[in-house]
């Protein structure tokens, strides 16, 4: 997605407004009657005091002449506040509707996706890149249309008084209203792009303190993260600086080109007056008109910095809708009962697809073999980063391997239908995630229908029933953002009753008992020999004691698996 143009871009986001054409158009038709009707204020003002200067004009006349201004001032307010209504409508309508796409396309991406490090920038891109793109939908679109049929209304009108002046008028519109936005949409395009990284990098950094702030309190690594903080908000706030520099020196350009630009028209009307090609009253109006017509252009003038910002916004989110997933879902795959796993000689690397160039960034699978029979309990043991937590990813195909095949009952994933694969397998990882949400609504969300005796059972086997038991408001009570009401081994404990209550016969357990003392660790260690049989079970863990309860423990050193240990 990096690198398409902006017109590219803006023709993409244009068609993401094609279902509101019809309040588009509404819009439009009210902003050129506005501006029609603001322009023809002054014009007919002035051509009105000119022909009353040569007696030309009846006092009859010039109250009816009074009557017209006001009405033309009373309806420039309400077609400028019905054109500005429908274009926020617009925008806000298109907003939404984004957001839909976006959380669709995320939807479609995860899990991978959001198993990525930079959760800051995705944030930012679904948040503030979302709206930044009200300055399109809302400032943009309708504004450029106007201003295109104004021109060319007021072009028509001054050229209808002597082609030289309508020269003059098409002169001037080009140069504020295109030259101009180019110019500076050129020099500000690389700090829209900044702006929108900076802020970015910036959501991402205050994420992680927030999330880290004891660890930082308690080694006393506060003061160098707001060094860092500082320097990533200075560089920001220059980029935005820059960006605002450009902009104050646009609008300078602009209000000096339109004096020069109105100076010009006046010269060129009272040369053609003198030399009797145009009467006092077309020179007059012709002179008049240019002056009190620029409003159209000069806002697409503006646009120029701001829309830089906007179109960066607009690439980011765009990037989100164009991204394929890392794995297509098999729909039309087909069901299975389950009856063991495998892995038979898999590798696998990660890799990066920030440019269109994908490359391996990292191999984590070389070669890798195991085989989980069905109603066993099997343990893979290994140092940090030898690659088994991957591996239990790749068995719930959040990746495809590269080479190699994983099966669920004889079958390859990729074969395998999305919500098959998924009641087979239930995967907890090291780090639970619980929603700002009751305890009862956290278990529910692995089976929405369960019922209280059900509930009681899965915390029971994962041993933490007791602990809700003492609780105020037992399952009702609420666990906070992020479960941050709770312990780490209490989160755990969480996970694993809704491992337990998903039913599912294939358990990944990602060091289940990390976070867990000795007793807690027994009981649920205890809870999955009681389901040997009757669950299948593959878990990692750096704990002897957990590992003791396997019938077959795999050793994986550097993405290989180097021995089975018994």
């Amino acid at each position: 997605m990096k690198g398409q143009s902006k017109l590219r871009i803006m023709w993409r986001m244009l068609g993401l407004a094609a279902p509101l054409t019809g309040y588009m158009l509404f819009a439009i038709v009210c902003g050129v009657l506005g501006f029609a009707c603001a322009t023809a204020i002054p014009v007919l003002g002035a051509g009105s005091a000119w022909k009353v200067a040569q007696g030309e004009l009846a006092a009859g006349t010039l109250v009816q002449v009074c009557w017209a201004l006001v009405g033309l001032a009373v309806a420039r307010g309400v077609l400028h506040y019905l054109e500005q209504r429908t274009n926020h409508y617009i925008a806000f309508r298109l907003l939404a509707h984004i957001r839909d796409l976006v959380f669709g396309a995320l939807r479609r991406l995860a899990p991978a996706k959001l198993a990525g490090k930079d959760k800051g920038s995705l944030i930012s891109a679904i948040t503030a890149d979302v709206e930044l793109l009200e300055v399109f939908y809302a400032h943009t679109i309708s504004p450029v249309c106007i201003a295109l049929i104004m021109s060319c209304l007021m072009v028509a009108f001054m050229g209808s008084v002597h082609p030289y002046l309508g020269l003059v008028a098409a002169a001037s519109y080009l140069l504020v209203g295109v030259v101009v936005p180019l110019v500076t949409s050129r020099l500000t395009g690389e700090l829209g792009r900044e702006v929108r990284a900076g802020a970015a990098g910036l959501s991402g950094h205050v994420l992680g303190a927030l999330r880290g702030l004891s660890e930082l309190v308690q080694f006393g690594a506060g003061r160098r993260y707001l060094n860092e903080l500082d320097e990533r908000s200075y560089a920001l706030v220059g980029s935005q600086r820059a960006l605002a520099d450009v902009a104050g020196a646009s609008n300078a350009l602009v209000s000096g080109l339109i004096l020069l630009l109105s100076t010009g028209q006046i010269a060129c009307a009272a040369l053609l007056f003198q030399t009797g090609e145009v009467d006092g009253f077309g020179a007059v109006l012709a002179a008049v008109a240019l002056m009190s017509s620029f409003g159209p252009v000069v806002a697409l003038a503006n646009l120029g910095t701001s829309l830089s910002a906007t179109l960066a916004a607009g690439e980011r989110v765009l990037g989100i809708l164009d991204e394929e997933p890392a794995v297509d879902e098999a729909e039309d795959g087909v069901d299975i009962s389950f009856s063991g796993a495998a892995a038979e000689r898999v590798s696998f690397a990660y890799r990066s697809t920030s440019s269109e160039d994908e490359h391996v960034v990292e191999r984590v699978l070389d070669d890798v073999s195991l085989e989980v029979a069905e109603g066993s309990v099997v343990a893979i043991q290994g140092k940090s980063g030898s690659g088994k937590s991957t591996l239990m990813r790749l068995f719930m195909r959040f990746w495809d391997v590269d080479r190699g095949k994983i099966t669920v009952s004889g079958e390859r994933v990729e074969n395998i239908t999305p919500a098959s694969l998924r009641a087979a397998e239930a995967l907890v990882e090291q780090d639970t995630y619980l929603f700002h949400d009751s305890i009862r609504d956290n278990l529910l969300v692995a089976k929405s229908d369960a019922t209280q005796e059900e509930l009681e059972a899965a915390c029971r086997a994962a041993s933490v029933h007791d602990f809700i038991e003492s609780l105020p408001q037992g399952y009702d009570t609420m666990v906070g953002e992020l479960g941050d009401t709770l312990s780490g081994g209490e989160r755990q404990r969480l996970g694993l009753a809704r491992a337990f209550l998903h039913e599912s016969p294939f358990l990944l357990l990602d060091e289940p008992t990390s976070n867990l003392d000795a007793l807690n660790e027994g009981a649920v260690l205890e809870s999955i020999v009681e389901r040997r049989g009757s669950r299948t079970v593959l878990l990692v863990s750096h704990r002897a004691s957990t590992t003791a309860i396997a019938d077959t423990v795999y050793a994986m050193e550097a993405g290989r698996v180097s021995k089975e240990v018994g």
